[in-house]
């Protein structure tokens, strides 16, 4: 058995301690087609945000992806990718590193024990060598992908080895476990509490995941890069804006696999007894949303 609880539990909420989670900025990208990218913007950029999750657990800190991390704002060449860097128009600030944020909280870089990772492109994977003591988890067909795999245009220019080169203290998952709410293959993760659960969710990478925590009101799914527009998950019309659509179809590994978990993922949402709250990385009202715990505005 994977988990540590038994299945029956996962659906539920009562006995369950509520973690606390802080949702963060952890850099964002100003891509040039304002609304033609997010939607909303007036003007010429548009505003795409890299959100993260800080978790605080009875065993410290747990960081849901980490952004851009200090290296990259210091020195983005490099470590990143120039064609990425000017197709985003990614805007470098020290104030939004996953690092600097915590410590503004009063935490140190050592209070993140666990970094769990939806996959391992540069926006998502920047910050872990800010916090050199956290044990890394991510899907084995991802880290393979990222270390093995890298051929192609994209692939090389998305996986930048230098953001992770000095991480000693991996733990990587193949595709087993157990379902959770119509998804397979769900398990807990080495070392965590069975609140928090990783979800596979391939298609935008070959070993792209969502993680899943339980609190006090529910489940948070952090659903990564598998949508970028919340309009993508609407029950009926639909839709996804052009700059989008064309960034998502440029970075797709598998487009099947991602419509078919984007329509799991649809089915979730709009499912009124799951008592589940879905967000991705890179929609702005989402984020905004979560940290107000409010409804994203369309």
């Amino acid at each position: 058995m994977v988990f540590r609880r038994r299945p029956e539990r996962w659906h539920g909420t009562a006995g369950w301690p509520p973690m606390r989670i802080h949702y963060l900025r952890c850099g964002t990208d100003c891509p040039l087609g304002g609304a033609l990218f997010d939607g909303f913007s007036k003007g010429l950029f548009g505003l795409i945000p890299c959100a993260a999750q800080l978790v605080e657990t009875n065993d410290g800190l747990v960081l849901i992806d980490t952004g851009y991390g200090t290296e990259d704002v210091q020195h983005p060449h490099p470590r990143l990718s120039r064609f990425f860097h000017l197709l985003l128009n990614i805007r470098f600030r020290m104030q939004d590193t996953a690092l600097s944020q915590i410590k503004a909280m009063g935490y140190s870089a050592r209070d993140v024990r666990h970094i769990v990772l939806t996959h391992l492109d540069f926006d998502h994977a920047g910050g872990i060598e800010d916090f050199p003591h956290a044990r890394v988890h991510v899907m084995e067909a991802e880290r393979n992908a990222a270390e093995k795999k890298r051929r192609g245009f994209i692939a090389r220019r998305r996986y930048r080895p230098v953001q992770w080169d000095d991480v000693r203290d991996w733990r990587t998952y193949s595709g087993s476990g157990e379902p959770w709410f119509g998804f397979d293959s769900v398990r807990s993760l080495d070392g965590l509490p069975p609140e928090i659960l990783m979800v596979p969710l391939p298609g935008h990478t070959l070993g792209h995941a969502g993680v899943a925590v339980q609190t006090g009101d529910g489940w948070v799914l952090n659903a990564g890069d598998a949508y970028f527009y919340r309009r993508e998950l609407d029950a009926d019309r639909r839709r996804c804006t052009p700059g989008l659509r064309f960034y998502q179809t440029l970075m797709d590994t598998d487009r099947k696999r991602r419509f078919e978990n984007q329509e799991r993922l649809r089915d979730l949402k709009n499912d009124p007894h799951a008592n589940v709250t879905i967000f991705c990385s890179h929609d702005e009202r989402e984020l905004v949303a979560m940290r107000r715990g409010s409804t994203p505005k369309q």
